[in-house]
C-alpha cells in the first residue's frame, strides 16, 4: 500500500525539497503552502496533491485534512515544516503584531496541524502514523536578534514530546529534526554575513538542502516499533558547538 505524506510550507526549500525526496521514493505527497500558484505548480510538477493553506488558520486546515480524507483518504507521515522568522530584533523592538503572525505561523499553525493529523491517524485502520516536526538548531540555541523565532522553536520541543506521550496507545510517533544552514532562500543571507553573538557580522557555511530531506525520509520509514525523537542535522562548520 502507498504511503501518504503531507508537507507544510512545501512551495520552496526545506519543505519543497523534502516533498521532491518523498515523491521520488513513491510516496503519495500533499503539499500544503499560503501561495496557491507556487503550490499548484510544485505539486503538479512533482504529481503530488497541492493544498493552498494558511497553516494558522483553523479553518484552513480543516479544509486541508479534508481533502486528505476524501483523496488518499489515510494519513502515514506529516513534516510540520511551515514557518517564518523576522529580521533582527531584540525584545524592545519586537512589536506584538509582528510576534503573534510569528507565533501564529510557527506555533499555532504546528498544532493545528498535529491536532488533525493525531486525530486521522487515531481514528484510521490500521492506527498510528508519524509526525515530524521542524523544530530548527533555534529550539535549543537563539540567534541574536530572534526572540520570536526561537521562543516559537523552543515551544516545538515541548509539542514533540507531548505527542509522543499522548500518542504511544495508538502507534503514533512523534519526532522532530533541528535544522542548521540548509541552503534555502531563507538562508541566502548566511554567504553575505549574518550577526554573531560577539556582534560581528559573518558569514556561515550552509549545506545541501536534500541532505535535510534525505534525514527526514529516513525518519518518516522507520516501523513504527522504533522512532527518532531528535535528530539535529546542520552545516558541520556553522558557528553552533562552543563558544561562536
Amino acid at each position: 500500500m502507498t504511503q501518504t505524506i503531507l508537507v507544510t510550507g512545501a512551495s520552496q526549500g526545506i519543505g519543497l525539497a523534502v516533498s521532491e525526496a518523498f515523491a521520488e521514493a513513491g510516496w503519495t505527497v500533499v503539499m500544503a503552502a499560503r501561495t496557491a500558484q507556487k503550490i499548484t505548480t510544485e505539486a503538479g510538477r512533482l504529481g503530488a496533491i497541492g493544498v493552498p493553506t494558511d497553516v494558522g488558520d483553523p479553518d484552513a486546515v480543516g479544509t486541508l485534512f479534508d481533502e486528505i480524507a476524501k483523496g488518499p483518504g489515510r494519513l502515514d507521515a506529516v513534516f510540520n515544516n511551515a514557518g517564518m522568522g523576522t529580521p533582527p530584533l531584540d525584545p524592545g523592538e519586537l512589536d506584538f503584531a509582528l510576534w503573534r503572525k510569528v507565533a501564529s505561523v510557527n506555533l499555532d499553525g504546528a498544532f493545528l496541524i498535529a491536532s488533525h493529523a493525531f486525530r486521522m491517524m487515531k481514528a484510521q485502520s490500521p492506527q498510528g502514523g508519524r509526525i515530524i516536526n521542524n523544530g530548527s538548531i533555534s529550539a535549543t540555541t537563539p540567534r541574536p536578534g530572534s526572540t520570536a523565532y526561537t521562543t516559537t522553536k523552543h515551544a516545538i520541543t515541548g509539542l514533540t514530546k507531548c505527542i509522543a506521550l499522548d500518542g504511544r496507545p495508538y502507534q503514533i510517533r512523534a519526532s522532530q529534526i533541528d535544522i542548521g544552514n540548509a541552503e534555502s532562500p531563507m538562508t541566502a543571507r548566511m554567504k553575505d554575513g549574518v550577526p554573531q553573538a560577539s556582534g560581528a557580522l559573518a558569514p556561515e557555511p550552509v549545506m545541501d538542502v536534500r541532505l535535510v530531506a534525505n534525514a527526514v525520509l529516513q525518519m518518516a520509514s522507520l516501523p513504527l516499533e522504533a522512532t527518532t525523537l531528535f535528530q539535529t542535522i546542520m552545516a558541520a562548520d556553522m558557528p553552533f558547538v562552543g563558544r561562536g
